[in-house]
């Protein structure tokens, strides 16, 4: 059936649809792309009163299959990222995946999307690119005279146990290797399946080389689908807790990020049922919103949460000078002002109330060793290279 009207196409653009179990409402270019690209009608949208659609073809366009994701092998040549950022407690990562598939709304590593020519929108939860090669090159890089032993964090920029782990299996892969070079590691994650490596993190953690912090935004079932729509659910992750505590493992808890005005008054109650669980150690941040996560939070906001958007917006702007976002070192995780100082003040009654961050636990960097296999393989690389010299 042919529309009854001129298609609007190409001028006006159209929203995105829905897609459920992702938390991005659009797919704008990148801030690199010369071009932008917006989405628009051809007139034969299902239901459309210029389609004059029927019911039926309505019912067949719901059916369609949900947004896929996507997977691209990522042909890095190293796999330990290095920083100096005085706001950070650790000089050295590993993300053994870029672009995450658990679509927090408000992930502040959305924009390094941007970087590949992908949009920090739904191309950072749905075209994710995966490392292969990680255990090996970190093999490479650990054996090699130039290294200094610290620890390694994981999971400060896209979670190392997002869905497409379960298969893959590269984080178990990088963990083997840590604990074959006795290097302490840090992790951050947001989904129950850390648990799976139990095994590995519990032998780290007898040796003093393993500690895991588990985030968890809100306890609100309903809210975390929307705004966190594939990590584990609240009770998932304090079952985790609770799981490598039993363990023996470290573990602490991340009430990150509070966004006041939607999540910050859970503040006390996620410490609570966190140090239940048998946390020991506590962090927070707040809310950050560099820049394309300002337009991708708001639009999330006002779908997701129409009421409160401008009680919300006002309060991150109180929060934040008057702006949405501040990337200062040492404003960026705290922000400014009455709300961030009463913030700090609610967290640090909170933690010392429950007992929490009593002992800091100093992982062990003196184990470090290069296991003889590794060290004969450097070798041996490094005379087949320079024999292909010769050639």
């Amino acid at each position: 059936m042919r529309p009854k009207a001129p298609p609007d196409y190409p001028d006006d653009p159209i929203p995105e649809p829905v897609h459920r179990g992702r938390g991005a409402l659009s797919n704008e270019s990148s801030r690199y792309d010369s071009e932008k690209r917006i989405r628009t009608t051809d007139g034969w949208e299902a239901g459309s009163p210029e389609g004059g659609a029927s019911a039926e073809a309505a019912d067949d366009d719901d059916a369609l299959p949900p947004l896929r994701t996507t997977l691209t092998r990522d042909a890095t040549r190293t796999i330990l990222a290095r920083n100096s950022s005085p706001d950070i407690p650790f000089d050295r990562s590993i993300n053994p995946y870029r672009g995450c598939e658990h679509g927090c709304i408000y992930c502040f590593a959305r924009p390094t999307h941007a970087y590949l020519g992908l949009s920090p929108g739904l191309d950072f939860e749905t075209k994710i690119l995966f490392k292969p090669d990680a255990a090996a090159l970190l093999t490479a890089e650990l054996a090699s005279p130039k290294y200094r032993p610290d620890v390694i964090a994981m999971g400060t920029n896209t979670d190392p146990y997002q869905p497409v782990e379960r298969e893959l299996k590269i984080t178990r892969q990088i963990l083997r290797v840590l604990s074959d070079f006795n290097n302490p590691v840090g992790i951050v994650t947001k989904n129950h399946m850390v648990t799976r490596d139990i095994d590995i993190l519990g032998g780290m953690a007898r040796r003093n080389l393993a500690e895991v912090f588990v985030s968890v935004t809100t306890l609100d079932k309903d809210l975390a689908r929307t705004m966190e729509p594939r990590a584990s659910a609240p009770h998932r992750r304090l079952a985790a807790i609770r799981a490598l505590a039993a363990a023996g493992v470290p573990v602490g808890v991340m009430t990150s990020p509070m966004i006041p005005g939607l999540n910050d008054h859970e503040m006390e109650a996620i410490l609570e049922a966190a140090s239940d669980a048998g946390a020991t150690r506590a962090g927070f941040i707040v809310l950050r919103l560099p820049l394309e996560i300002k337009e991708l939070f708001e639009e999330w906001l006002r779908q997701h949460r129409p009421d409160r958007a401008e009680r919300v917006l006002s309060l991150i702007r109180q929060l934040r000078g008057g702006a949405l976002y501040q990337a200062e070192f040492g404003k960026r995780m705290r922000g400014e002002g009455p709300i961030a100082d009463l913030l700090a003040s609610r967290f640090a009654v909170a933690v010392k109330r429950l007992g929490l961050n009593r002992q800091r636990y100093r992982l062990d960097t003196a184990r470090f060793r290069v296991p003889e296999a590794a060290r004969t393989a450097l070798v041996d690389a490094r005379r087949d290279a320079r024999q292909l010299k010769l050639l």
